[in-house]
């Protein structure tokens, strides 16, 4: 029986997918429930298992675009599973030896002392335009340089070192296609701000060198910044609900609940998994999901419903070391949270000059719905949850915060 193998739909709206990388040959044999390639959508790298067990032939390459339903490969059930050893090639009979006869090679003339030599005239430009005279073709007598050569030649634009100079064209995923696609659409699409600020990470690095032994030790996952930032951010959210809001034609769409996108790199380029409801998750809720997603991101098992429906973006760009940056927004999202590295600086402190951990947090906002005052107000009550976390962020209590 030859069974037909269709793509399914990875999510709704997705009507077409990529085929990414065949993980099987043509005539191999697989087993149900086998992964045999992975399909890029716009918004994910999924996996394609097979249907049944059997002969695989192959209906479509690597790199083309088939629409959801259409027939991808075949797999012939009544095929039985081939035993271990495959039959041995047969040895080749070595072919008689033939004799290479070089042709006799012509006879160079002699260069002349004139050939590819430059007139004084013609030296020194070579020597301004940085030329090397092997490039230049002569048309003075004997092949001399001459100066209108020299003028005529193009300047040099360096000098190959014998290194490697080659190049190579692939083709971007539709993950990387959609995410540039939606990178230039926020661009062009919203009135896109960023204001900035600064934070002293002391009071948090004080709490997880405190706890953070006794959380991973009850929890199973470490105590992180990123646990801070969202509740930092849920409290903001909730102090200025239009930067939790969205853009619909001519209407404002709130929301009373806080579902966080976390940008995260993956196998196949930026992810955005949502933390949802992220106002009712604790500590040890928020760094579980985290931890959860990541992982799903990594290894390429994220779905499309992981992705979709956030209302607000967190991006931690000082993972990779970056100081400071003015990150896109996600779309239809209104804000994104840009956190960076974290650097020891000098900082004023009642008068007196401390070195404290410090960050630079950024907000990027799409200023037709979000007002200036909104915007700062929100980045200060930020700042304000990051250094102040004990009060604001645990109700004066971190052992009943962090579940101790």
């Amino acid at each position: 029986m030859i069974l037909e193998m269709k793509v399914p739909s990875p999510g709704e709206s997705i009507t077409e997918v990529e085929i990414a990388t065949w993980l099987v040959k043509d005539g191999d044999y697989v087993e149900k429930d086998q992964a045999i390639a992975e399909v890029d959508s716009d918004k994910a790298t999924l996996e394609l298992p097979a249907e049944a067990s059997g002969i695989i032939t192959l209906k479509a390459e690597e790199g083309d675009a088939v629409a959801v339903g259409q027939v991808v490969c075949l797999i012939d059930t009544s095929a039985e599973k081939p035993s271990g050893d495959a039959p041995a090639k047969k040895e080749e009979t070595p072919k008689a030896e033939e004799k290479k006869v070089e042709a006799p090679k012509a006879e160079q003339a002699p260069a002349t002392y004139a050939t590819g030599a430059a007139s004084p005239a013609a030296k020194k430009i070579i020597e301004e335009k940085n030329i090397d005279p092997a490039t230049i073709k002569g048309t003075g007598k004997d092949g001399r340089i001459t100066k209108e050569d020299a003028i005529q030649a193009p300047a040099s634009m360096g000098t190959p070192t014998g290194g490697n100079r080659g190049s190579e064209r692939t083709k971007l995923s539709m993950l990387r296609r959609k995410v540039a696609e939606r990178l230039v659409s926020a661009k062009n699409e919203t009135a896109m701000l960023t204001t900035f600020n600064e934070a002293t990470m002391t009071p948090i690095n004080k709490l997880r060198a405190e706890y953070k032994d006794a959380f991973k030790d009850k929890h199973g996952v470490s105590l992180g910044f990123m646990s801070f930032f969202t509740k930092a951010v849920v409290r903001a959210l909730q102090m200025y609900p239009d930067v939790n809001s969205m853009i619909d034609g001519d209407y404002k769409v709130s929301y009373d609940f806080c579902d966080i996108s976390v940008a995260v790199s993956g196998p196949k380029g930026l992810m955005v998994p949502v933390i949802r409801n992220a106002e009712n998750l604790t500590f040890r809720g928020i760094e579980a999901e985290i931890k959860r997603l990541a992982l799903r991101a990594r290894d390429g098992q994220i779905t499309v419903d992981e992705m979709t429906g956030g209302t607000f973006t967190i991006s931690n760009g000082g993972v990779f070391g970056s100081m400071l940056s003015t990150p896109i927004i996600n779309p239809p999202q209104s804000g994104i949270l840009g956190m960076h590295n974290i650097i020891e600086r000098p900082i004023a402190v009642n008068g007196q000059v401390e070195i404290h951990p410090m960050m630079y947090i950024a907000l990027s906002y799409d200023h037709r719905i979000i007002d200036g005052r909104e915007s700062v107000g929100f980045l200060v009550a930020v700042k304000e949850g990051l250094e102040n976390p004990m009060e604001l962020l645990m109700d004066n209590n971190p052992k009943k915060a962090l579940e101790l």
